[in-house]
Order: structure tokens, then C-alpha cells, then sequence
């Protein structure tokens, strides 16, 4: 099992920047993939960003070139760098792991309002 801890929501003006970090614990040694995906009101949950253990990485169409995923594997804690903010990426932003099993978890969840 790998339990997740959100943190770095919050309010922001059109073309601000927020940090996002998530860091997990109990069965870390099994972690493959770390991501987030965002819900926005109304819609469904769509992915956002992804990092493998070797850190390779996947963004969406949507937040290419505005948003950065890393990831620290000593602390067993991905971020998410959020630059040039949109009202379109009010969300709330879940933080997923993918085990070597192909388990997934995910996390609580933060909230994340960018303000026109």
C-alpha cells in the first residue's frame, strides 16, 4: 500500500505560478510512475502530468511549456511546477502513483482556483 499527502494549492491570479507537491509513504520501494491528473467542476478527471522512476515525462496538450513534473525519488515526493495560470486550470489536482504491479493510488486531492 503507498499513501499520499497533497500540498501547494490554493488562489492565484491569471498568470501566476504555484507548486504543487505530493509525498508518499509505506510501500515507496514499489513506485513505478508518479503523475497528477486535475477534475475541474462539470467535467471529468483528465491527466495532466506524468514521471517515471528513470524520469522521463508526459504533459498534456493543454499545459505543455506552462507546467514541469519532477521528482525527488530520496524523498519519494513528486512536484509540480504550475507557471502562466489559466482560469482553465481551475481544478482540484489529484497526485497518482502506479506501482510495479500496476496498483494505483491516488491521492485526496487540492484544490487549485486561478482567478481572472
Amino acid at each position: 500500500q503507498v499513501q499520499l499527502v497533497e500540498s501547494g494549492g490554493g488562489l492565484v491570479q491569471a498568470g501566476g505560478s504555484l507548486r504543487l507537491s505530493c509525498a508518499a509513504s509505506g510501500s515507496t520501494f514499489s513506485i513505478a510512475v508518479m503523475g497528477w491528473y486535475r477534475q475541474a467542476p462539470g467535467k471529468q478527471r483528465e491527466p495532466v502530468a506524468r514521471i517515471t522512476t528513470a524520469g522521463s515525462t508526459n504533459y498534456a496538450d493543454s499545459v505543455k511549456g506552462r507546467f514541469t513534473i519532477s521528482r525527488d525519488n530520496a524523498k519519494n515526493t513528486v512536484y509540480l511546477q504550475m507557471n502562466s495560470l489559466k482560469p482553465e486550470d481551475t481544478a482540484i489536482y489529484y497526485c497518482l502513483v502506479i506501482d510495479n504491479k500496476l496498483n494505483t493510488y491516488w491521492g485526496q486531492g487540492t484544490q487549485v482556483t486561478v482567478s481572472s
